[in-house]
């Protein structure tokens, strides 16, 4: 096997596996904020208990995050060392501020959440699960800003000896597409903390028990879940996609499937990329809508893939259906909350709707799926570059790790991953079936607090 090919198979594991977790502490932690203000607020004791269970729930998530998170960081040294070494003038600084700022903001605070509420002050105690969040939400931004400038590089210059050395932080940081990125990512990991909460409500009014945190988690979470829906369509979704439009068409052309240049180029609902023949099997197209979505006008020019040499498209087959896979899903989402808050809860039928309490439950995966499958479409669509228009990936490799030594390390960490998984279905489901009321006032002594 091609070395490049080994270290892409490693770090796209790695990375799918770690992403997990963060989705889970960045779409949660906006609900342990709002519960625990609202519990000292109004001396409201089911709003305190409903903030410590989704507390132990993010620890459990944050903790198997952190352990995941930290093979990667060394992959850029062993695997990746040719990208480090012109690169880590500019990545090094935001990567280091995710840790020196998020990361320890995150964790200081949630210290507090766990075991503080009867050292602090309850002002500060409402105020660690503020900066929890804003710790969950910097570190995903200061992450998000590194990706957009490899999608977009910008805030540099290049050295004499090759090296890319920042010139603007603020740049970097503050970059349109960095931006829009950030904000798409927000909203896609919202909408799983919203079919989280209200999945696990679902479960408790199905199995008739803790009824009134059931029927608290369902409603709040369907709400969360139906706003950041739509959001993630609109805006976000759509001046991410008018950044990929203007700075990276040939991926635009992937994500469609569109090999011909058209004007009033057809949106493909679905179809089957082949390359060989450069067409879509069996498509169900809208005719002009691609244009218009990107461009604003039904009989505008899109570029396909045939407008650039063949050794500059991505992997076409997998960037057609990840796209795919996220907005077909997203289009459910936005349905399925819709039906759940617009016409069930706002007839106040949603709690004894059988059907759809079991569609929430059982929902709880997909949006994982739809993040998961939105990165796939972001860093596999970028290929052949590490570095937009820069450097590529096969130039960012290691010269002296062959094949063999990757894929053996990357056994380990399948086998590695495999426990952690396990550990973390064994906590999540264990808190779960202790439920909310089961929550104390005292310190955690729960295996998430010992871990």
């Amino acid at each position: 096997m091609d070395v490049v090919v080994a270290d892409r198979l490693q770090f796209a594991f790695t990375i799918m596996f770690h992403y997990l977790f963060p989705i889970g502490t960045m779409g949660l932690a906006p609900f342990i904020a709002w519960y625990t203000i609202k519990s000292l607020r109004g001396n409201d004791e089911d709003a305190a208990r409903a903030a410590r269970f989704w507390t132990k729930i993010f620890a459990v998530n944050f903790a198997i995050g952190v352990v995941s998170g930290i093979p990667m960081e060394f992959q850029f040294g062993t695997n990746w060392a040719a990208f480090s070494q012109r690169t880590g003038g500019v990545i090094g600084q935001p990567l280091a501020m995710e840790g020196v700022y998020a990361f320890f903001l995150e964790s200081v605070f949630l210290g507090i959440l766990l075991y503080g509420k009867r050292v602090v002050s309850p002002k500060l105690y409402a105020a660690s699960s503020v900066c929890v969040w804003f710790g969950a939400w910097l570190s995903g931004y200061f992450i998000t800003a590194t990706d957009a400038w490899m999608q977009h590089p910008v805030g540099y210059a290049v050295a004499a000896n090759g090296r890319m050395e920042m010139t603007n932080l603020w740049a970097v940081l503050s970059s349109g597409y960095a931006v829009w990125q950030f904000l798409h990512v927000m909203c896609g990991a919202m909408v799983a903390g919203g079919f989280i909460v209200a999945g696990i409500g679902a479960y408790y009014l199905l199995a008739r028990r803790d009824e009134s945190y059931g029927r608290e988690f369902v409603r709040a979470g369907s709400i969360v879940a139906l706003i950041f829906a739509m959001m993630t369509i609109f805006p976000t979704g759509d001046r991410n996609s008018a950044d990929v439009t203007h700075y990276q068409p040939v991926k635009l052309a992937a994500m469609e499937g569109l090999f011909q240049t058209t004007h009033g180029a057809p949106l493909a609902i679905i179809g089957m990329p082949d390359v060989h023949q450069r067409r879509l099997i069996d498509p169900i197209i809208l005719p002009d809508v691609l244009s218009f979505l990107a461009y604003g006008n039904f009989n505008a020019n899109v570029d396909g893939l045939n407008a650039y040499a063949t050794e500059l498209w991505p992997p076409v087959e997998l960037t057609y259906y990840a796209y795919h896979i996220m907005v077909g899903l997203g289009t459910i989402f936005v349905a399925l909350a819709g039906i759940a808050v617009l016409l069930l809860l706002w007839r106040r039928q949603l709690f004894r709707s059988r059907w759809m309490l079991w569609l929430l439950m059982l929902f709880m995966p997909f949006p994982y799926i739809a993040n998961e499958a939105g990165w796939v479409t972001t860093e596999v669509g970028r290929q052949p570059w590490i570095v937009y228009g820069i450097m590529k990936t096969a130039q960012a490799t290691s010269a002296n790790v062959n094949a063999g030594e990757t894929l053996f390390t990357l056994i380990g960490f399948a086998g590695m991953y495999f426990i952690l998984g396990v550990l973390f279905i064994v906590l999540v489901l264990r808190e779960i079936g202790l439920g909310p009321a089961h929550e104390s006032e005292g310190p955690v002594h729960s295996i998430v607090g010992a871990s």
